[in-house]
């Protein structure tokens, strides 16, 4: 089999990985090397399901030993199988960035063999690219579950972003639909890059000459649908990822029927306006200080499709509102729905010289087309009447999510 074959199923197979995004890493070229990695991360294109192309992304085997219900690569599935040697990887990255057909490397992998002997080939990738080839650029490797803590740490110092997936949003489900894999074989190597990154960043405050660790952190990904798993299961699995391992990101991707099992039999596609929604409760976790308990509950464990979850919540707790714009904190108008930290420090920064008006908003450029329902400005409510809350939500229920296959993996809210 030539590399171009290889290429067409091992990039093909590399499709449902998500978690590729590229953000975070300052790597500066030094001593003549090829490329380097800017804090603005890569410049990204989107496939129209909203997927990140622009990274040469590949599997580097699509063997597998174990038996995924879920994973067109299982053991038992009839396919073509094709691997990569790390030479061959190494080469086609520096070739098509030379033709500027990428600027960075997503590289994944099923299990052969067994975890030890994959990881260390994942890592003799890198080792070709940063020492071989003097390549600065973007890299970003999946850990393999159940690799040692040393060649998890030997990547560490290799490439800009680590993934290790945890595969599925519960215990229960994993235990189901991937019985071979262990959760502590995921959650483990988690805190131990945790650890690693704090103690390398200690060092580099202290010694200028320190190596990085992952500059540009670690994420995961979770499949959503496999079992029938509510939106409040999975945003609660999420939030403890990012209390308990300090992640950058967790990817959400929908299940795509591609294996028949008896386990999945009769689940459909996940529709992408819910990853849209799982996405956009993710940047409130992340940055707005919401938790998961405040944007679903059991009686109401999947979101409304209709309407994004900051407004829902808004809509749920509306006693809370309107609130003096004046007067609010930054975290109080970070809950506005139709604001966020741009505006909201745009609010904060320009009361400092004096009392806002509808007319000084309109001058900072600060829309409240769908702000104008929760706020009062000096004293003045232009919001519509409403005389229920499912009066106020059919309102903000907008058309405009008909763009939601393009900005699904953005942080839209």
């Amino acid at each position: 089999m030539d590399i171009r074959e290889k290429l067409e199923i091992l990039a093909d197979a590399a499709k449902y990985d998500v978690s590729c995004s590229s953000s975070g890493s300052n790597r500066k070229n030094k001593n003549k090397g090829l490329g380097n990695g800017s804090m603005g991360g890569i410049c990204h294109s989107y496939s129209e399901d909203g997927r990140c192309i622009s990274l040469l992304k590949i599997l580097m085997t699509n063997s597998c030993i174990y038996s995924c219900e879920y994973c067109i690569n299982r053991r038992e599935n009839d396919t073509i199988r094709a691997t990569f040697t790390p030479e061959e990887i190494a080469d086609l990255t520096m070739n098509f960035y030379r033709r500027n057909y990428i600027e960075g490397l997503f590289l994944s992998s099923g299990i052969a063999k067994n975890p030890d002997y994959t990881m260390e080939r994942l890592v003799k990738v890198a080792e070709l690219l940063r020492y071989k080839y003097k390549f600065n650029g973007y890299i970003h490797m999946k850990a393999i579950p159940g690799a040692s803590s040393d060649l998890v740490k030997k990547m560490g110092l290799l490439v800009d972003r680590m993934s290790i997936n945890i595969e599925l949003p519960t215990q229960k489900a994993l235990s189901l639909l991937a019985p071979e894999k262990k959760i502590v074989d995921i959650t483990k190597p988690m805190a131990n890059v945790k650890n690693e990154m704090m103690v390398y960043g200690a060092d580099r405050q202290k010694f200028a000459h320190t190596p990085k660790f992952l500059p540009a952190g670690q994420t995961t990904q979770m499949i959503i649908g496999a079992n029938r798993e509510s939106d409040l299961e999975i945003i609660k699995t999420s939030e403890k990822l990012y209390n308990t391992y300090a992640l950058k990101r967790v990817y959400y991707s929908g299940i795509v029927p591609v294996v028949k099992s008896k386990y999945t039999a009769g689940i459909d596609k996940t529709p992408l306006l819910r990853e849209h929604r799982l996405y956009q409760a993710d940047f409130l976790l992340r940055a707005y200080r919401f938790k998961a308990d405040d944007l679903l509950s059991l009686s109401e464990a999947n979101f409304d499709l209709s309407i994004d979850p900051k407004s829902n919540w808004a809509i749920n707790n509306i006693e809370r509102f309107p609130i003096e714009i004046n007067k609010a904190s930054y975290y109080e108008l970070m809950k506005v729905p139709g604001f966020g930290r741009i505006y909201a420090n745009r609010i904060i920064k320009a009361r400092e010289f004096r009392k806002l008006t509808y007319d000084s908003l309109k001058a900072l450029k600060i829309s409240t087309k769908r702000a104008q329902h929760f706020i009062t400005v000096n004293g003045v409510y232009r919001g519509l009447s409403f005389k229920n809350k499912n009066e106020l939500k059919n309102l903000l229920s907008a058309p405009d999510d008909s763009n939601y296959k393009q900005l699904s993996m953005f942080d839209v809210v």
